[in-house]
């Protein structure tokens, strides 16, 4: 299947791919169900038993063939490794919640990719394997810390918004259940350590990771970050300093509804603005905004994109105001993420030139499946990081520098994860002194400050946004310096997106013409 089938189909493709790709579908087809949009895993769960990952992770490289491009063969046999790190050596099923939630999770079915009544069908199907599969989950997940726990249970419980079956309601109390003994009960010990870390960091990368120089590196990044922040506040008032400027910046944001609005107008603007300093072809598509589904808002934004795969559908830019049940203080704090100066910021991230933009870009290959279906999230997520700062050197806005304060202040943000997960999982910092980070280092406050510093204990490698940014920007120094004057952005950034997602151990081939 080829051309224009394979892109509109989104079922049927699983059995006509190599039998290695299929493995690692068949070992993550939540996330290549709803993001590369292979429906032939519409209504289906995993098995997250003990002995259903056993048998996944021995189906890895069992059988198929060698793909026949390099990049694609070291693209799939990372995703390979990846996998056997993450379930063989971390065993990730047995204390983190958030992968059987997406395992759970119908949320995916929320976009119209296909006729509603199709995604209904999906859905119930799905919805009557999950006391099936939460069986499965409950026996798996047995070393579940208590803060892992804590940071998941919200999320957890947000799996029965909007479901009536009374059988799915029960296995569901159940899972909500044993997570609740562990926020109670379970040890408060979390750090994976280094062996572990390094594992789940670059196997699936193809690339060996030296953990003490990539906090050299995030500490050089955020003086960088902090040096050019103190720069831009000083330019906007000038003898004013970023600790006493960014909180009343922050301060000034918008009402919940009108975040909706705002966020729309700046599609409109940074698209408009790409376009015209050709950063990239144009991505085109609809990219609508509301708020994620209730078990996706442990996060405060992010993006929700068609697949590859299938028919070309609406995404979804999700921004995500304050619980109302909060006190009106954290309501206001956690809405500064919002603010005047920091959500043009966020909006380049998570749609153009940022994941939106990329995602259409994967929509364009033709020929592999690899590149079409197959994600480095440290890829993914460094992109998207890039492209805001991508818009500072290129002069949007250049006139208000509120927006490059935004772009330092997220991305002082993105370096505090990575400094946070290196020291909680080399069991050199605590979730306390994270949260303390997260509040000097990138100006958050109360939840949100609290929220960031929980995500990385379930999240162990959510410092892949400074990670993968700082390695494609080196790559970029390369390429400027190797094609001298035939060098321009958007011959990068198209030599670049043609790898689709690649690991970061593989983006020279972008350069070397292995594309």
């Amino acid at each position: 299947m080829t051309g224009s089938d394979e892109a509109n189909s989104g079922a049927g493709v699983r059995d006509r791919v190599n039998p290695r790709l299929r493995a690692v579908w068949d070992f993550d087809m939540a996330e290549i169900r709803e993001y590369a949009g292979v429906h032939d895993y519409d209504g289906e769960v995993q098995d997250m038993s003990p002995s259903g990952i056993a048998s996944a992770v021995a189906r890895l490289g069992s059988e198929g063939t060698t793909e026949p491009d390099p990049h694609d063969e070291a693209h799939l046999t990372a995703a390979e490794q990846g996998l056997r790190a993450a379930f063989g050596k971390v065993e990730l099923h047995r204390w983190n919640p958030h992968v059987h939630l997406a395992n759970l999770d119908l949320t995916c079915y929320d976009r119209e990719y296909a006729p509603p009544e199709v995604r209904q069908a999906a859905r119930e199907r799905h919805l009557a394997k999950w006391p099936e599969a939460i069986d499965g989950s409950l026996e798996s997940l047995d070393a579940v810390p208590a803060p892992v726990a804590r940071a998941t249970l919200g999320p957890v419980r947000g799996l029965l918004e909007g479901v009536t079956d009374r059988q799915a309601i029960r296995a569901a109390e159940r899972l909500i259940a044993h997570i609740e003994r562990a926020v109670e009960n379970a040890r408060p010990e979390f750090a994976l350590g280094e062996a572990k870390l390094t594992a789940l960091l670059g196997e699936s990368e193809a690339l060996g990771v030296d953990l003490g120089r990539l906090e050299s590196r995030a500490d050089a990044e955020r003086r960088r970050l902090s040096e050019r922040l103190a720069e831009d506040c000083e330019r906007y008032r000038p003898g004013s300093t970023p600790s006493e400027l960014v909180p009343e910046l922050l301060a000034d944001h918008p009402s919940d509804d009108e975040i909706y609005l705002n966020a729309r107008l700046l599609i409109q603007e940074i698209t408009a603005f790409t376009l015209e300093r050709d950063l990239l072809p144009d991505p085109g598509g609809t990219c609508l905004v509301g708020p994620a589904p209730p078990s996706r808002r442990w996060a405060m934004a992010m993006m929700s994109p068609g697949g590859p795969y299938e028919q070309d559908a609406p995404a979804w830019y999700h921004v995500n105001p304050p619980d109302p049940a909060w006190p009106p203080e954290q309501q206001d704090e956690w809405r500064s993420v919002f603010s005047e100066t920091t959500l043009p910021a966020i909006t380049a991230h998570e749609v153009t030139p940022g994941h939106y933009a990329h995602g259409r870009m994967i929509m364009r290959i033709r020929g592999s499946h690899v590149r079409r279906s197959l994600a480095s999230a440290a890829f993914v997520e460094g992109w998207a990081h890039y492209a805001e700062e991508l818009l500072v050197e290129e002069g949007f806005r250049a006139q208000d520098p509120r927006y490059a304060i935004g772009v330092w202040v997220e991305a002082l943000l993105r370096v505090t994860r990575l400094a946070a997960t290196l020291g909680m999982h080399r069991d050199t910092m605590t979730v306390e002194e994270a949260t303390r980070r997260f509040e000097a280092d990138a100006y958050m406050k109360g939840p949100a400050a609290r929220s960031e510093a929980l995500r990385g204990t379930f999240d162990p490698t959510y410092g892949r946004y400074t990670w993968g940014k700082l390695e494609i920007v080196a790559l970029r120094d390369e390429a400027m310096a190797r094609w001298g004057n035939r060098y321009s952005h958007r011959r990068f950034h198209e030599a670049l997106l043609a790898l689709g997602s690649p690991p970061l151990g593989t983006l020279g081939d972008a350069l070397d013409g292995v594309t």
